[in-house]
């Protein structure tokens, strides 16, 4: 059994939800050393989250962002939906939205690649309005390849 880990820097991002498989890949070369295991990735951050969902269509991307913003609306046209406001209306929110979706996912590594299903991918989903630089620690756990 082996154990590896890295942080990893995510691009400067503002609110949306974007495609990071191969930002990951290309950031984790050591996945091809393990015959089996499993990744976990943990973003360090309380106002964004990871999610393994579509990774074809960009509107299904847009639309979870959308159906999110529903499920959890800023604080603009109800005041005192929220107590906590300390860095602006969509500081709660995010919040929220980051302990509903959550900040981990874990994917099987397979033959040194990841086992990801044919349209699944990795999402970074950021919740805030202004861009943020988001730290990922990736862990592996696995059997290396002889």
């Amino acid at each position: 059994m082996s154990w590896f880990q890295k942080t990893l820097t995510l691009p400067a991002s503002s609110r949306g939800s974007y495609l990071i498989t191969d930002t990951i890949t290309s950031a984790l070369p050591e996945l091809a050393n393990y015959r089996v295991g499993l990744l976990t990735l943990f973003i360090q951050h309380t106002s964004c989250a990871l999610s393994l969902n579509e990774n074809w269509d960009s509107d299904v991307r847009a639309d979870m962002s959308d159906a999110l913003d529903r499920i959890v609306p800023e604080d603009r046209k109800h005041a005192g939906l929220y107590r906590h406001d300390a860095e602006g209306t969509d500081d709660m929110p995010a919040h929220v939205k980051s302990s509903l979706v959550g900040v981990t996912v874990t994917v099987p590594i397979v033959e040194g690649r990841l086992g990801l299903g044919t349209w699944q991918g990795i999402w970074y989903l950021e919740f805030r309005r202004a861009r943020h630089t988001r730290k990922v620690v990736a862990t592996i756990q696995g059997e290396l390849k002889a």
